[in-house]
């Protein structure tokens, strides 16, 4: 196998030596202490809902704003072991819902199109007058003065943010634990992890701490989390969603990685539809003359699409559980009438995999240090591209030139897979090899390892199918599909042509109507008796 991002080994030692300290002792640390459990509200535990019935009955006045932020403050803190809302301010949610509802009693006309929703945001987003740290000690006290422009679209649509969700830090790494706030737990196993970078944000959607989140994706960090925590993600096509704001960059920086999307995180497919119409927008400087009008779905029936399917590959085995879901959703889109290809392939995995890993470690050198890239720069020069690291420190410190050269094979590759889609409307692969993988925190990065039916493999293969759509700029969404014995759930992901996110998400509604419903786990189906 393909040694696969040698960059986060460095990167993730710290957070994952550190986080053994106490979650709660080092909120403390950092300025955001366990909050207080707020006054018991009367009326139904809506916060439960979906999204668009939170917003349904906001609108309508059957619930105000407040009360529903009283709901989601009350199970907040009544999870927080879960360790997946790190930083809360409920002071300003509390005077941001009551705004909202004050208006639209004077009005009678919502905000926006999330007048009054409650939601989190991953703290990698920088948020204004709200400590955004990425799980960075170096961060620990930092509070923009500017919210990134995804969650300024967050704030225009009447949104009231609740607070921010946990990240490994950095965001580099694929489970998620940092110095400052310890590990978020998988919602469904605390021995499990619950994926990385938006570990805190999938945990906190599964856990009904959120109905929505924000998250971000690069190498998979959107799609790994929703997928061992048992909800829906959409990766939106590149260049749809504005990034700047994210850390990493770091603060301040009005550039972007040309390879990070930013996307909506949900309990169902429908909320996903929500959230992305909200972010999808022109970056700011651009919205004077441009805007984002994606195309309707491909077709109204699932009967009448035309489905790939890639059920597993040499490159990167799944396990049974995996191989026999991919089996069950194959005859449930054959059942359903729909034109099934499982042998047509758009790309060779393997060729795929490193034209993204040597894409991902040029753009991540952009915030190196100097001396440390010069220290790069020199090993690279004693490294052949074929020894250890060696892809890593060739493709991290490779000539202007070079990268043109990676650049031109990436639009070779976009081409194959337009080619592709020119007969298939969507593809279904798997998510991960598996369902979610034991917790490593405490183990370095250079000595993790997943295991595949009884064999060992290497850490990074749980984003190897992920990574098919990251660096050709394809929307791809990841939804819960089935469950293994144990309870974890199972999920499949759903990529399809640029551009065409609605697609996706319309075969993502289709399926969710035939598959089983996700699973839910305690922290989420406990909380069910907030009644008056």
């Amino acid at each position: 196998m393909i040694l696969r991002r040698t960059l986060l080994v460095a990167a993730t030692a710290v957070a994952a030596a550190a986080s053994m300290a106490a979650p709660a002792a080092a909120r403390a640390r950092a300025g955001a202490a366990k909050p207080p459990t707020p006054p018991h509200t009367p009326g139904k535990a809506l916060h439960l809902a979906p999204a668009r019935e939170q917003l349904a009955a906001l609108r309508a006045r059957k619930i105000t704003s407040r009360a529903l932020l009283e709901q989601y403050l009350q199970h907040i803190a009544g999870t927080d072991d879960l360790n997946a809302v790190v930083t809360l301010d409920a002071d300003a949610a509390r005077a941001a819902a009551d705004d909202a509802d004050r208006h639209l009693a004077e009005t009678g006309k919502p905000l926006g199109p999330l007048h009054g929703l409650p939601l989190t945001v991953k703290d990698a987003l920088e948020t204004r007058g709200l400590r955004t740290t990425s799980g960075s000690p170096d961060l620990a006290d930092h509070v923009p003065d500017q919210d990134a422009d995804a969650v300024a679209r967050l704030r225009a649509a009447g949104a009231v943010l609740v607070g921010k969700t946990n990240v490994p830090t950095m965001c580099q790494d694929i489970q998620t634990s940092n110095p400052l706030f310890g590990t978020t737990k998988n919602p469904h196993d605390d021995t499990k992890t619950a994926g990385g970078s938006s570990g805190g944000p999938a945990a906190a959607v599964a856990a009904g701490l959120t109905s929505l989140e924000v998250g971000s994706d690069l190498a998979g960090s959107l799609r790994l989390p929703a997928a061992y925590c048992g909800v829906y993600a959409l990766r939106p096509s590149f260049g749809i969603v504005p990034t700047r704001g994210h850390i990493p960059r770091p603060p301040g920086w009005l550039t972007s990685s040309d390879m990070l999307t930013i996307g909506p995180i949900a309990r169902t497919p429908e909320d996903l539809d929500v959230l992305l119409d909200v972010l999808a927008a022109p970056a700011p400087a651009d919205a004077a003359a441009w805007k984002i009008d994606l195309p309707a779905p491909q077709h109204k029936r699932l009967a009448d699409y035309r489905i790939g399917l890639w059920q597993d590959d040499p490159y990167c085995h799944v396990d049974k559980d995996t191989r026999e879901l991919l089996d069950r959703v194959a005859e449930l889109v054959r059942s359903a009438g729909a034109t099934v290809d499982d042998s047509a392939r758009p790309i060779d995995l393997a060729d795929s995999d490193k034209l993204f890993q040597r894409l991902m470690y040029a753009t991540a050198s952009a915030t190196a240090p100097d001396e440390a890239f010069a220290a790069d720069i020199a090993a690279a020069d004693k490294t052949a591209a074929d020894a250890p690291g060696g892809l890593f420190l060739q493709s991290r410190t490779m000539r202007h030139r070079d990268w043109l050269l990676a650049n031109e094979e990436r639009e070779k590759l976009r081409g194959r897979w337009a080619d592709y889609f020119a007969d298939h409307d969507v593809l279904i692969t798997p998510a991960a090899p598996t369902a979610a993988v034991d917790d490593q925190t405490d183990t370095p990065v250079p000595g993790r390892s997943i295991t595949v039916d009884g064999e060992k493999r290497p850490y990074f293969d749980q984003t190897a199918w992920l990574n098919m759509a990251g660096h050709v700029k394809l929307p791809a969404a990841v939804i819960p599909a089935g469950k293994t014995a144990d309870g974890l759930p199972l999920a499949i992901q759903i990529i399809g042509p640029y551009l065409a996110d609605r697609t996706v998400l319309d075969v993502a509604k289709h399926l969710a109507r035939l598959l089983p419903e996700p699973v839910r786990p305690p922290a989420f189906t406990e909380s069910t008796a907030f009644t008056a």
